[in-house]
């Protein structure tokens, strides 16, 4: 078994044990989950220190044939494109774990569903088979739905229902698109995704467009994109805030990932839908913010920030060129770390006072100093303040989209609606930072604890992440630049 493969299995070994330890040994239950989510998290870290980031082909390769006429096997790797995302994955997993103390009711279960979340993620950004990508895609789909649905708010069922629907919609766009390529000669000597490459060449232009529609459609859900942002708000409003760290962190970039991944393999069809998605990115950029912008409840801004931030992706992919793709991985990242932090640290001010109403705060800063620090950092992070990762992603994705924007002809006036993205994010950033930091503190709020010393690793890691990566961005660029200088080559080979 390679290293890959037990990094996949960890956690499902965990889900194993917890099924065998008894529900009321509660304290037993969290140590075992907490134990393997960190075995995971220090895999992944192991893996970041032998990954050689200057080869931008897969790396720590697995192959099994599982069925031979249709192609499928059980195949993993990594790249430049999917480290990253494992990393996200195990970090903010463990970060859950330290944040859901506070779930008292059918503990057991909760933390089953923890790990087998975090069990389809790892599935997701390691399988090189579209056969088992779209198997792990779909295994996320009924840890999310109990999470929701049983630790959420008094929506939760209306949420969890939402979410399943809208994905599992999506996921038939998206299987619609596999079944299309699969009809044409596969190659079967490599994984099903390698050679489902060389059959989309073969593909007539109009088929090529229909079925990355599919794909636009499936992955788009998940991200997501306008208009298919429904069950977004109510879901991470409704979840528990250890699930909406999850939910936000890593759950919308599988679509993003997987959306990168199809325009890679159906370029040309990419560049015929360039102009479509670009303005889908940019729509959802101003749409998202301008509902932040408007919210009174703290999560319900954060999910619809989370729709701009996302729109930043789309923009990043659609570009199609060297500077925009780097972008929206570097997007991805940072909005992970981002937004990571923003539900942990609403979700524990909740716990404190429980209100998300924004006007129930007032001068925090002199009740709660170390929170005020992180949820300060944070939001100037959110809105893309130099010296932090959200702002080296951004301006990369704003190149690409001026390079962009000029070849296909929109004209360089269309990306001043980037700039206008930017400063509503500012401006609800600005305003949330005023309504919880300034004026004089309300009697209610006077006896409030600040950070306990869990909370304040949690919350320390990730804003440490984004201002290391915004001063020093250079690892996290290398970490990725073989594979996006080679996903550009292919793309400019075939839309040339």
């Amino acid at each position: 078994m390679g290293i890959l493969s037990i990094l996949l299995w960890t956690p499902a070994a965990g889900v194993l044990l917890l099924a065998l330890t008894p529900g009321r040994n509660i304290q037993l239950i969290r140590y075992i989950a907490n134990l393997f989510t960190t075995i995971a998290f220090l895999l992944v870290c192991w893996l970041l220190s032998i990954y050689n980031a200057q080869d931008a082909n897969l790396q720590f390769n697995e192959y099994f044939p599982l069925n031979p006429k249709l192609g499928s096997a059980y195949a993993l790797g990594i790249d430049g494109l999917s480290m990253p995302m494992l990393v996200m994955a195990t970090l903010l997993t463990s970060i859950a774990l330290l944040a859901s103390f506070t779930v008292s009711s059918s503990v057991k279960g909760y933390h089953i569903c923890i790990l087998l979340l975090e069990f389809g993620m790892l599935g997701v950004f390691l399988a090189q088979d579209w056969a088992l990508f779209y198997i792990f895609w779909e295994v996320t789909l009924i840890p999310l739905f109990f999470l929701i649905g049983r630790w959420g708010g008094k929506r939760r069922h209306t949420a969890s229902l939402n979410f399943v629907l809208y994905t599992m919609g999506g996921s038939v766009f998206m299987l619609i698109s596999l079944l299309a390529v699969s009809q044409y000669d596969l190659e079967h000597g490599g994984s099903l995704m390698s050679s489902m490459h060389q059959a989309a060449q073969d593909m007539p232009r109009i088929e090529q467009v229909l079925v990355l529609l599919g794909f636009v459609i499936g992955f788009g859900v998940k991200m997501p994109i306008f208009p298919l942002h429904g069950w977004l708000p109510l879901a991470h409003v409704e979840a528990p805030s250890p699930v909406s760290i999850l939910l936000s962190g890593i759950l919308l970039k599988m679509g993003a990932y997987g959306l990168i991944r199809a325009v890679v393999m159906l370029p040309e069809a990419a560049k015929l839908l360039q102009p479509f998605l670009i303005f889908l990115g940019l729509f959802g950029m101003l749409y998202g913010g301008l509902l932040a912008w408007r919210q009174s409840d703290l999560k319900a801004m954060v999910a619809y920030s989370s729709i701009s931030h996302m729109g930043i992706v789309l923009l990043g992919i659609a570009t199609l060129n060297e500077a925009g793709i780097t972008g929206a991985v570097l997007q991805m990242t940072a909005h992970g770390l981002i937004a990571g932090a923003l539900f942990l640290l609403v979700g524990l001010l909740y716990e404190r006072t429980h209100t998300r109403n924004i006007q129930d705060y007032s001068s925090l800063i002199q009740v709660m100093p170390r929170f005020a620090v992180f949820m300060t950092l944070t939001l100037l992070a959110a809105m893309g303040l130099p010296g932090s990762v959200g702002f080296i992603a951004e301006l990369h994705t704003l190149i690409g989209g001026f390079r962009s924007s000029t070849s296909v002809g929109l004209g360089l006036g269309v990306m001043v609606f980037f700039s206008v993205s930017v400063l509503i994010g500012a401006a609800y950033a600005i305003r949330t930072i005023s309504l919880l930091f300034t004026g004089p503190v309300k009697p209610q709020m006077r006896q409030i604890e600040d950070l306990r010393a869990p909370e304040l690793l949690a919350a320390g890691i990730l804003v440490a992440g984004i201002v290391f990566f915004g001063l020093l961005p250079a690892p996290l660029l290398d970490l990725s630049a073989a594979t996006i200088g080679q996903m550009n080559s292919l793309i400019s080979q075939r839309i040339l």
